[in-house]
């Protein structure tokens, strides 16, 4: 299969996936990495990534899970081994920006820490550790996003904030750490959570209107407390601290219809009691670089959901992508089987894969980015560099794989158990999609044909 680990003896190479916009062919990207091999042992890893070149510098985009059984040492260590051996075969010099770490058992969670903390040193990604157990009974699973350091510049601010600067746009990838349940409510969580990330984000001068994209795990999502459900309180408290936060001030905004903006986001489950959040934050006076808030002519927008669903209605978009000269980046939010608000095949995992697969190709395509005001945008699925897989019953997994296998082809994917937003769904895909913008429709917007 393309894209699994080729390195035996110190000699091979591990070929990509996909090789995104400005890449290479997959064969000359390979022979390219089997050049600048330095030598690496065997190492017993599933391995799949992504190489994307855009605007002058490249990307990957990581899933590696460890295959070597034993204890979850032996497990953490293979896997930061093999982070290691992709990133030295690059042609240049690459640096790790984040990593999401989905853990098995929370006891796990130090001994993980521990090792990537020793092993990177000051040069620590922004690292979340998700009580989400991988499927396939491992301990452990890591997706990562790393970047070119030739023209960019990577700083790290402790282990919950790191900045990416590349001419003249600046990434800012921020936590708030774990909020743990401690007598604290959902709402409590919530609002400390997202006061904590206003606080970590001023400290390098991001206002919070300037995020473009989030993801929200929760402990018992879809769990009572009191007689409310902790998702639909985690709602409340996010649009309690949205309400003094104006989206449509960020100078990036494109406003085609005065729909409402809002960050692109994915709430999901976690086997832990608590609340951990992370942001993207994007900033740059160029005058090519644009962001605009997607929703799908399929569904209702979640912040227009009747109260049924929740108190105060979630508040993000389906997607947000971000222009930057003439390509096109496309974050997909956490997406279900869901059609106008209501959710689709109850009970049917192969049926809900495939309808949430549809919604994300009616979300991405052309024809949508051209209702919503950009005529020379649009994704396919083939454009996905990297998709997560929220997977609720642990039996559903290899139904679930098939359909995404089947339909999405190679691209790298980590499927973790969780539970769901709605009782009744039984997948979530979340993603990002690369692509090119289209300059017969670039020419006849600036006054061609």
């Amino acid at each position: 299969m393309s894209g699994e680990l080729k390195v035996k003896n110190g000699r091979g190479s591990l070929s990509p996936d996909r090789v995104l916009l400005g890449g290479d062919s997959r064969e000359a990207a390979a022979e390219s990495i089997g050049e600048n091999h330095s030598g690496s042992p065997f190492l017993q890893v599933d391995q799949h990534h992504s190489v994307v070149k855009y605007d002058g510098l490249t990307r990957l985009a990581l899933m590696v899970t460890p295959t070597c059984g034993g204890d979850f040492r032996d497990e953490a260590w293979e896997t930061v081994s093999m982070i290691r051996t992709i990133l030295r075969q690059q042609p240049e010099p690459m640096a790790l920006t984040m990593q999401t770490v989905f853990v098995a058992d929370a006891a796990n969670v130090p001994i993980a820490q521990k090792l990537f903390e020793a092993y990177f040193g000051d040069e620590m990604p922004l690292t979340l550790f998700v009580v989400q157990p991988p499927c396939g009974g491992v301990g452990l699973a890591v997706e990562a996003w790393a970047i070119s350091t030739r023209t960019v510049s990577v700083e790290y601010f402790g282990p919950h904030l790191v900045t990416v600067e590349h001419d003249g746009i600046r990434w800012v990838h921020a936590s708030a750490g774990a909020i743990h349940l401690a007598g604290r409510s959902a709402y409590q969580q919530a609002v400390e959570a997202f006061d904590a990330m206003e606080k970590r984000l001023k400290a390098v001068g991001v206002p919070f209107q300037d995020v473009v994209r989030l993801w929200l795990y929760q402990g018992g999502i879809t769990e009572n407390e009191g007689e409310t459900e902790r998702y639909r309180e985690l709602n409340r408290g996010r649009t309690d601290f949205f309400d003094r936060i104006d989206f449509s001030t960020n100078p990036l905004a494109s406003h085609t219809d005065g729909r409402g903006i809002y960050p692109a986001s994915t709430g999901i489950g976690t086997a832990e009691h608590g609340l951990v959040i992370t942001s993207l934050a994007v900033q740059t006076e160029r005058e090519d670089v644009g962001i605009l808030s997607l929703e799908n002519p399929r569904q209702t927008s979640a912040f227009d959901y009747p109260k049924e669903y929740s108190i105060k209605s979630p508040k993000f978009s389906r997607a947000m992508a971000i222009r930057i000269g003439d390509h096109l980046t496309t974050w997909v939010s956490g997406t279900a089987s869901i059609v106008n608000s209501e959710t689709a095949f109850p009970g049917d995992v192969v049926r809900q894969t495939e309808q949430t697969l549809d919604n994300i190709e009616s979300l991405i395509g052309s024809a949508n980015f051209s209702r919503l005001g950009w005529p020379d945008a649009g994704a396919t699925l083939d454009d996905l560099a990297k998709i997560r897989v929220y997977v609720k019953h642990p039996e559903d997994f290899e139904k679930c794989r098939e359909v995404c296998e089947r339909r999405l082809g190679a691209v790298p994917s980590v499927y973790a158990h969780a539970e769901v937003c709605r009782p009744d769904l039984l997948v979530e895909i979340e993603g990002v999609a690369f692509s090119s913008l289209e300059a017969d429709s670039i020419s006849k917007q600036e006054g061609g044909d």
